[in-house]
């Protein structure tokens, strides 16, 4: 299988959550493989759980050092800074500022807040009856209303800043043009709150960021304000994506929703599963360089040379997971690489997984009988973006029609 000419990447247009089956004839034949995505230059490409761990984790592979090549990309923006863009020590200065505020003691003390505001959402659903566009009227307002709590950002602010949260995540859903004034949008925005918070501080973490520029002198006005803004859409955008996933993959094996809807003791465990089968990404991005040679699935990488991580890929891996194409709900092994691995790991991880532990198990004791409203062929699936998930997914629930 091995070729000699760089793949064109993404392999196949994405359709719904379904995987592309070329990754797992690659992680057996050509673990590592060229490929060129619609912008920047060509790249290797891990499918391997090992491999992976290894490029994100393993000090000689660069993130930072693609702003010195035309980076491998599926949109013609390159990278403009922010964490994600950065290697230790700044990426370890800055990610210590936010740190304490998404460990897992900090998270569980925001879970009865959560589940308050997850259960308002249903109440409304309630009251509204069915069917309901479950993205809309709870995927997305509840992970939204936890990070602008956190933050310290309006909630009333939110169709502007949903809006804007896009040109973060869109390949071709909008346009460079668009890209470009959404995200300068976003960053005067933010940086709009920081001199309102200045002159009023609160109990927030914008409010801790602004003590740590003024008072501390620990980062730059400009890092701080990527950062904020950085908080405020990976705080929300993934989440509110994941769940009506989650909701879909659980609907679509009714077999198995029926025995976690019997025991709800088992959802931190069912999430973790649905972390490691739900492939999220359209694409790999963030290219990692390679600072000196090494050798990667017995490939010799060179310096200089960039690779990219399908961590969904690397979560069928046959070699590590029992039977990976199938969702088990009570799957016991070793762990997803849905957060990532390494220095980037997620920094918001805990907080996803309690959210979405909460909006499961809500959504599944106060809706019995939750089912799509016509059939899985009828959700509107997002286009035109870096994640994969419903537009529009429609629901109803025991005693609706």
């Amino acid at each position: 299988m091995t070729t000699t000419e760089p793949r064109t990447y993404p392999f196949s247009q994405a359709e719904a959550l379904n995987l592309d089956p070329i990754y797992a004839r690659l992680r057996k034949q050509e673990p590592l493989t060229r490929i060129r995505l619609p912008y920047g230059e060509a790249a290797w490409l891990a499918t391997r759980y090992e491999d992976a761990k290894i490029v994100l984790g393993d000090p000689r592979f660069s993130r930072a050092a693609a702003f010195d090549h035309d980076e491998p990309r599926m949109r013609p923006q390159t990278s403009t800074g922010g964490l994600l863009t950065m290697d230790p020590p700044d990426h370890t200065r800055l990610r210590k500022l936010v740190a304490k505020a998404f460990t897992a003691r900090r998270v569980e003390q925001l879970r009865p807040r959560t589940q308050q505001i997850a259960d308002g959402l249903v109440d409304k659903v309630l009251e509204h009856g069915g069917p309901v566009d479950l993205v809309e009227e709870f995927a997305l307002p509840l992970p939204i209303t936890v990070i602008c709590e956190l933050l310290g950002v309006p909630y009333a602010d939110r169709r502007d800043f949903r809006v804007w949260s896009d040109a973060f995540l869109s390949t071709t859903k909008l346009t460079p043009e668009q890209v470009v004034d959404y995200m300068n949008r976003m960053m005067g925005y933010m940086a709009g709150l920081i001199a309102e918070r200045r002159a009023l501080p609160a109990d927030d973490l914008l409010s801790a960021l602004i003590a740590a520029r003024d008072e501390q002198d620990r980062l730059s006005e400009e890092e701080m304000v990527r950062l904020a803004a950085g908080i405020l859409v990976a705080g929300h955008e993934t989440t509110a994506t994941q769940i009506p996933n989650f909701v879909y993959v659980l609907l679509s094996h009714p077999a198995q929703l029926a025995e976690l809807r019997a025991d709800l003791d088992g959802m931190p465990q069912a999430v973790e599963e649905l972390l490691r089968y739900v492939p999220l990404g359209v694409g790999a991005g963030f290219p990692r360089y390679a600072t000196e040679d090494i050798e990667l699935g017995g490939v010799l990488v060179r310096a200089g040379e960039p690779v990219l991580v399908s961590s969904s890929s690397a979560n069928r891996d046959e070699s590590v997971f029992s039977d990976p194409e199938q969702l088990d709900l009570t799957r016991q092994e070793v762990s997803h690489i849905g957060f990532g691995h390494g220095p980037h790991h997620c920094l918001g991880a805990q907080l996803a997984r309690m959210e979405l532990q909460v909006a499961l198990s809500t959504l599944l004791r106060r809706l019995p009988g939750l089912r799509f409203a016509t059939s899985a062929a009828d959700v509107e699936w997002k286009t035109g973006m870096l994640v994969r998930g419903p537009q529009r997914m429609l629901v109803s629930w025991h005693g609706v029609e």
